[in-house]
């Protein structure tokens, strides 16, 4: 007996569905899972969980009032959350002409000010960068010109200072403080980075002062880990060479040789100088 078209038709996609189930929904997933249990997968796939966390996401190393714990190495910022938060993994989507602050955010170029000058205050080095006041702000300036943007200038504000502004004048007129509240890019001024005489080259690495990615990074740079050494020696009674040995015993070169840079995990390396005598 011939079954109807309509019938057929709605048999095999039963079947296709019962095939492709059995095939994406039970073999497939099983078949990973077996996987990840094989020798040298089986830790990653698991999280790589250690007493004090995954060596896979990174954390902070402060006290309860947020200040770092001198004795431990230091993590790069985190945008997650409130810091290294799995469940808020996500960039910030700040770039590079974030440079004003408003009201209920400070900008990139202020955070990254701030950052820099506190590990160089951690660190005992120059934490100063181009385009940072002396303050830890952004050095940006609101122009205003005669003839919107061209002319002679007629007005100046220090966009990110309500105190006294980083410079007295610009090209002969009184720098102004910013008043809260005030879009003075809205109000016809061209926003004006200025570099300062900060060097070229900043002691404090780019990741000691900005989020990765995800926020969620573990490792730090090789040239990060090398500024904390001094400090760590000192305060746990080692040499540097001590130190700066445990670093490169926590080192992962780039992956196949050439990809990304190396990296040093600061959990492991933390867990490691918690290991010596």
């Amino acid at each position: 007996m011939r079954l109807p078209n309509w019938l057929s038709q709605h048999l095999a996609a039963l079947r296709a569905l019962l095939v492709f189930t059995v095939l994406l929904g039970l073999a497939y997933p099983l078949a990973f899972v077996a996987l990840g249990r094989l020798p040298g997968l089986s830790d990653k796939a698991g999280g790589s969980l250690v007493a004090n966390g995954s060596v896979l996401i990174g954390q902070s190393f402060t006290d309860a009032d947020g200040n770092p714990v001198a004795k431990y190495f230091q993590s790069r910022p985190s945008a997650a959350g409130d810091g290294y938060d799995p469940t808020a993994t996500s960039a910030s989507n700040l770039g590079p002409n974030d440079v004003v602050d408003t009201a209920d955010r400070k900008s990139l170029l202020t955070q990254v000010c701030a950052r820099s000058l506190a590990v160089g205050k951690l660190e005992g080095v120059d934490g100063s960068r181009p385009f940072c006041t002396a303050d830890g702000v952004g050095a940006v300036l609101a122009v205003f010109h005669r003839d919107g943007l061209t002319g002679p200038v007629t007005r100046v504000v220090s966009v990110n200072q309500t105190g006294t502004p980083f410079l007295a004048t610009y090209q002969g007129v009184t720098v102004e403080p910013a008043k809260n509240g005030e879009d003075y890019q809205a109000l016809g001024g061209v926003i004006t980075p200025i570099r300062g005489d900060a060097p070229a080259d900043p002691v404090v690495p780019a990741d000691a002062v900005t989020a990765s990615a995800s926020g969620l990074d573990p490792d730090i740079s090789p040239a990060y880990a090398a500024l904390q050494v001094p400090r760590i020696a000192r305060e746990r009674g080692m040499t540097e060479a001590a130190v700066r040995a445990l670093v490169k015993d926590n080192t992962d070169d780039r992956a196949l040789g050439f990809l990304g840079e190396p990296g040093v995990n600061v959990l492991e390396l933390n867990r490691a100088l918690d290991q010596q005598k």
